[in-house]
């Protein structure tokens, strides 16, 4: 049963876990917060450790303000687009042919037919984002399948307004973001292995934690970059 604690103009939902400690997180885009405790955490005492932790939930909630953002894309001529962390402009050939999209140094070419519109142009550059992640992605399962002792049934690439990832652990299936590809590389990592892990533990647990704090000891700040990188316009929606 979710219960609501509310410190002025903040509303913190608050859920009981089989877990030994409070979690308390920020999210994005807006602001929202939850607060985790054990189950056998009385309300009052969830209260006070959000009281104690009001500065910080301030703080987080600023940076998330003031966090840029991308313009909503156009796929116009050299328009700005990102691809592993770094910005590329975009050039448009309009021919009679295949749509198809190649990337020299810091240019990314579209070709699309001359009646192509904005949507048909989103749709190929999506598709050619999800041929880049498909060439790494399998890669980085078979590296860490052995070292967390896992196995992915499969993996699915998508457009996510949310999140950066999910695992149904019961499937063995794990889901990234098709915006991914915008990250740097490392970061793409991060998410893999993060959802990796839940195929052996579901939830955020201390044990979850511990494992991914064992394989990745710079998790925070993996998380804390992919967080504080612009957001796009349209992946970030409640």
């Amino acid at each position: 049963m979710n219960e609501t604690i509310q410190l002025g103009e903040i509303s913190i939902l608050m859920r009981r876990k089989a877990i030994k400690h409070v979690h308390l997180s920020v999210h994005p885009p807006s602001g929202r917060v939850t607060l985790v405790a054990p189950v056998a955490t009385h309300l009052d005492v969830a209260r006070a450790y959000a009281i104690s932790r009001l500065g910080w939930i301030r703080e987080q909630q600023s940076k998330l303000r003031n966090q840029a953002r991308e313009a909503p894309r156009k796929f116009v001529e050299r328009e700005s687009h990102y691809l592993w962390g770094r910005r590329h402009l975009l050039t448009i050939v309009h021919r009679e042919t295949e749509p198809f999209v190649s990337l020299d140094h810091r240019r990314i070419t579209l070709t699309v037919r001359p009646e192509s519109d904005a949507q048909k142009r989103a749709d190929v550059i999506h598709e050619w984002h999800k041929s880049l992640l498909h060439d790494l992605v399998p890669s980085l399962i078979k590296k860490w399948e052995p070292k967390l002792n896992v196995k992915v049934a499969r993996y699915f690439l998508q457009r996510m307004k949310t999140k950066w990832g999910s695992c149904n652990h019961k499937a063995g299936h794990i889901r990234l973001n098709t915006q991914l590809v915008t990250k740097p590389k490392d970061l793409l990592e991060y998410v893999v292995v993060h959802e990796m892990i839940h195929l052996i533990e579901p939830t955020h647990s201390d044990r979850f934690l511990a494992i991914l704090g064992g394989h990745c000891p710079t998790w925070r700040e993996a998380r804390a970059e992919l967080n504080e990188l612009p957001l796009a316009a349209e992946a970030w929606k409640e």
